[in-house]
């Protein structure tokens, strides 16, 4: 399900998503067809644009989060030319924090990392653009503190979605030294994890959430 207002950009991602072997069961151009959609195909994944009509202003994350709160396990990938902290936040903390995702629209370019997101929210997972990342942390106190430096470092990878493999080639790491780490993280942060939730998910989601 793709929600985009720019006839050219919603065609381009129809034409690229089907190139991948995805189907768009409907396409459109507002917030309030959204949502509308949404309640008619049960799509597997919604892509969105966060400015859309009828206000241009955060129509489309704002249907999201709507959207969550009525189907916490849809996974909606949302795609951005800036960030909206407040609906970022509120769309990080709908169901459990999994199959979330916000871009910037010039990661899209980036054809691969574009789809990659895509299979990884659709999967439960949790990928964020890096600028989100630090545009979500400025405004918060250090949740941090017991943190090592390299802890932090392997947290915010966490953050950009990206798996222990390409964490540890990022860090010039073993993977093996990546998995304690990330236990040592686990463990300090004293996540209280109910069955289901997935360990990296609500790693992630304290990270943000402070």
């Amino acid at each position: 399900m793709l929600a985009e207002d720019s006839v050219l950009l919603r065609e381009g991602l129809i034409g690229l998503l089907a190139r991948f072997g995805h189907e768009v069961v409907a396409a459109v151009g507002d917030a309030p067809a959204l949502v509308g959609a949404v309640e008619e195909h049960t799509p597997d994944i919604v892509v969105t644009d966060v400015r859309m009509p009828p206000g241009f202003q955060d129509e489309g994350l704002h249907a999201a989060v709507r959207l969550r709160e009525r189907r916490p396990m849809l996974p909606v990938l949302v795609l951005s030319q800036y960030v909206q902290r407040t609906y970022a936040s509120e769309l990080l903390d709908s169901g459990d924090g999994s199959g979330v995702g916000y871009l910037l629209k010039d990661r899209v370019g980036q054809v691969e990392e574009f789809v990659d997101a895509l299979h990884e929210v659709a999967t439960g997972g949790t990928v964020l653009d890096p600028e989100v990342v630090r545009r979500l942390l400025r405004r918060r106190h250090d949740p941090l503190q017991h943190l090592t430096p390299r802890e932090r470092e392997v947290l915010a990878l966490m953050a950009e979605g990206r798996s222990n493999g390409a964490i540890a080639r990022t860090l010039v790491v073993s993977e093996a030294a990546i998995g304690k780490h990330i236990n040592g993280i686990l463990t300090k942060l004293n996540l209280p994890l109910e069955e289901g939730t997935h360990r990296r998910v609500a790693a992630v989601l304290a990270y943000l959430r402070g």
